[in-house]
C-alpha cells in the first residue's frame, strides 16, 4: 500500500479507527466516506490534487480526519494553531495555499491573514452528536462555477504533506513528503513494533508534527489499529485516558515522558491495570535514567527510535524484546538505508564518528523552492541529516549530537548528549541540557541548565564533584544554571541552540 487512499480502501470496515472520550467511534469505513465527501467539496471549489491546503485546527479527532481527507485529495499543510499573526503570515506566504481549512467560529489570527492574502477559507463544521472525526466543509464564496472533474487518482509520487523544518538556526525550509514517503515510513513503524489490528494507541503528540502524523496517526491506519486522539498533551488527564482507553502503546518526546513520571506515584492503581505492550520515545534523545524509570514504573519495554521530518519520521529504532535495545542508543536501521559519512564523502566503518546520511523511499526528494539547501543537503544520492554519530559493534546507532551543536572548546570537540545523559544520572536532576557559551580564549566553554526534582536540593559545586568521577575534566560544565523550567520548542523538545542568548549569557 503506497498511498493513503489505498490503505483506507484496504480496511474500509466497521472497526474503530478513531476514538475520543465523549463521542461515538469513527470507523475505517467512516474514514472512506469522509475522504469521498471531502473530494466532492474540493471538486466543487476547483481544488486539484496538485493544490496545497493549509489546515489550522486544535489537536483532536477532527484535526486527524481533516488531515487524512485533505492529503487523500491534494496536499495538506497543517500549521501550529498557536502561531501568531506574523508567523502565520510567513508560513502562508511560503506555502501559497489555494485554501485554508479552519473550524467555524474560530478566532484564530490566521483568518485575517488569509483574507489579506486572498486565500479561500473553508469552514470546518462539526457536531458533537456525530462520530468523533466526522466533519463537513463550507465556503462563503458565492456563484461557484461548475465543479471540476478530478479524474486523476492519487499516485505514490503525489505530494501528500508539506511541513516546515524548525528553523532553529536558519529560515524554516519546506519539506514535501509524498504518499510513498509517508506510507513507507508508516509501514516501517508497523513492522518495527509488530503493530496489528488489536493494538490501540494514545496520541498526545501535535498533529502538525511528523511524530504525531506518521509515528501515531498513519502507523495506526496502516496497521488497521485504533487511535485515541487527545486534545493535546495534558499530564493531569493522561492517566484518566490510560484508564478509560486501555491502550497497548503510546509514543512521546522525552520531556513528556518525564512529566508523566512525576505523576506516576499517585496513579499506581491505574498503572497496575494497564495493558501496555511497550512505550515508544522519539524526536529527541531519551536519557538512560528516564528510560529505566519508565520501564520500572510501567513494567513494559521502552523502545527508543530516531527520526526526522525529511525522512518522514523513523530512521532507526531499538527492537522489541527479545531483540536488542540499549539505553542512549538510537537503534538499528529501521527504514531508509543509513550510513556514516566522513569529511571526504567516504562511508566510514563501525566505531568511526561522522555525519549520519540516509537514502530510501521514505526520504524527501528535496526542499521546495530552495536550490541552495538542496545542494548543501544532498551528496552523491545521500541526504545529510546534520546529525553526528557512529555505529557500535552491535550495529546500533549512537548519536553524539547535531553537528551545529557540537561544542568546540579550544579545539576539543565535545558532544553535549554525553554530558546531558551523565548529569541526568544524578538522583536530584529532573531535566538537563548542555550548551556552549562564548569564551574569550577557548572560543566556546561548556555550560548546563538544570531543573531539579521537586523537594531536591543540589549546588553547582556538588554537581561538579559528581561529574568529576564520570567525565573528562574538559567536558565538565564550568557554568551551571538552575532553572524552574528549560525553554522548549513547539513540540516539547528542549531548545539547545540559542539557549545561551535566551538565558542572557551572551
Amino acid at each position: 500500500m503506497k498511498t493513503i487512499p489505498e490503505i483506507v480502501n484496504f480496511f474500509n470496515d466497521d472497526q474503530a479507527y478513531i476514538t475520543t472520550e465523549d463521542q461515538p467511534v469513527f470507523t475505517f469505513a467512516d474514514v472512506k466516506k469522509q475522504i469521498d465527501s471531502t473530494k466532492d467539496f474540493f471538486e466543487k471549489n476547483h481544488i486539484q490534487k496538485t493544490d496545497t491546503i493549509a489546515i489550522v485546527c486544535e489537536n483532536g479527532p477532527v484535526m486527524a480526519t481533516s488531515f487524512l481527507a485533505t492529503a487523500s485529495n491534494c496536499c495538506a499543510a497543517p500549521l501550529n494553531p498557536s502561531y501568531t499573526s506574523s508567523e502565520f503570515d510567513f508560513y502562508l506566504e511560503d506555502l501559497s495555499p489555494k485554501a485554508l481549512i479552519v473550524k467555524e467560529g474560530s478566532n484564530s489570527p490566521v483568518i485575517e491573514v488569509a483574507k489579506k492574502r486572498e486565500i479561500k477559507i473553508f469552514n470546518l463544521l462539526v457536531s458533537t452528536k456525530d462520530p468523533s472525526g466526522k466533519f463537513s466543509l463550507a465556503s462563503k464564496e458565492e456563484n461557484i462555477s461548475n465543479a471540476i472533474n478530478q479524474n486523476d487518482n492519487i499516485v505514490p509520487d503525489d505530494i501528500a504533506l508539506i511541513l516546515h523544518t524548525s528553523g532553529t538556526t536558519s529560515r524554516p525550509k519546506m519539506v514535501p513528503l509524498t504518499h510513498l514517503n509517508l506510507c513507507t515510513s508508516a509501514k516501517n513503524i508497523v513492522q518495527t513494533l509488530n503493530l496489528n489490528r488489536s493494538d490501540k494507541c494514545i496520541n498526545i503528540m501535535p498533529l502538525f508534527h511528523i511524530h504525531g502524523i506518521v509515528g501515531l496517526l498513519l502507523s495506526s491506519l496502516f496497521s488497521g489499529g485504533t487511535i485515541f486522539t487527545s486534545p493535546g498533551f495534558n499530564a493531569l488527564k493522561f492517566f484518566s485516558w490510560l484508564k478509560t482507553f486501555s491502550p497497548t502503546w503510546y509514543s512521546a518526546v522525552p520531556t513528556m515522558h518525564q512529566v508523566i513520571l512525576t505523576r506516576a506515584s499517585r496513579n499506581s492503581e491505574i498503572i497496575a491495570e494497564t495493558k501496555l505492550r511497550f512505550i515508544r520515545s522519539s524526536s529527541a534523545p531519551l536519557p538512560s535514567t528516564t528510560m529505566k524509570e519508565i520501564e520500572n514504573t510501567f513494567h513494559c519495554p521502552v523502545i527508543e527510535s530516531y527520526g526526522m521530518t525529511e525522512a518522514a519520521h523513523q530512521m532507526t529504532s531499538n527492537h522489541l524484546p527479545p531483540g536488542k535495545r540499549k539505553a542512549t542508543k538510537a537503534g538499528f536501521a529501521a527504514g531508509p538505508e543509513i550510513a556514516i559519512m566522513g569529511n571526504k564523502k567516504n562511508i566510514l566503518e563501525k566505531g568511526k564518528i561522522g555525519e549520519i546520511v540516509i537514502r530510501g523511499e521514505s526520504v524527501t526528494k528535496g526542499y521546495l523552492n530552495n536550490p541552495k539547501a538542496n545542494n548543501d543537503s544532498f551528496i552523491e544520492g545521500w541526504f545529510r541529516t546534520g546529525d553526528q554519530g557512529f555505529f557500535d559493534e552491535d550495529d546500533l546507532l549512537q548519536l553524539t549530537g547535531r553537528i551545529k551543536e557540537i561544542i568546540n572548546k579550544g579545539g576539543e570537540k565535545i558532544a553535549p548528549l554525553e554530558i546531558d545523559d551523565t548529569i541526568m544520572q544524578h538522583e536530584s536532576v529532573f531535566q538537563a541540557i548542555t550548551f556552549p557559551i562564548i569564551h574569550t580564549k577557548l572560543g566556546e566553554e561548556v555550560a548546563a541548565a538544570i531543573v531539579l526534582k521537586t523537594k531536591h536540593q543540589l549546588t553547582e559545586q556538588e554537581l561538579k564533584e559528581f561529574l568529576r568521577n564520570k567525565l573528562a575534566p574538559f567536558k565538565i560544565p564550568q557554568t551551571i544554571i538552575f532553572l524552574d523550567e528549560i525553554p522548549k520548542g513547539k513540540t516539547g523538545k528542549l531548545q539547545r541552540l540559542g539557549l545561551a542568548k535566551t538565558l542572557g549569557l551572551e
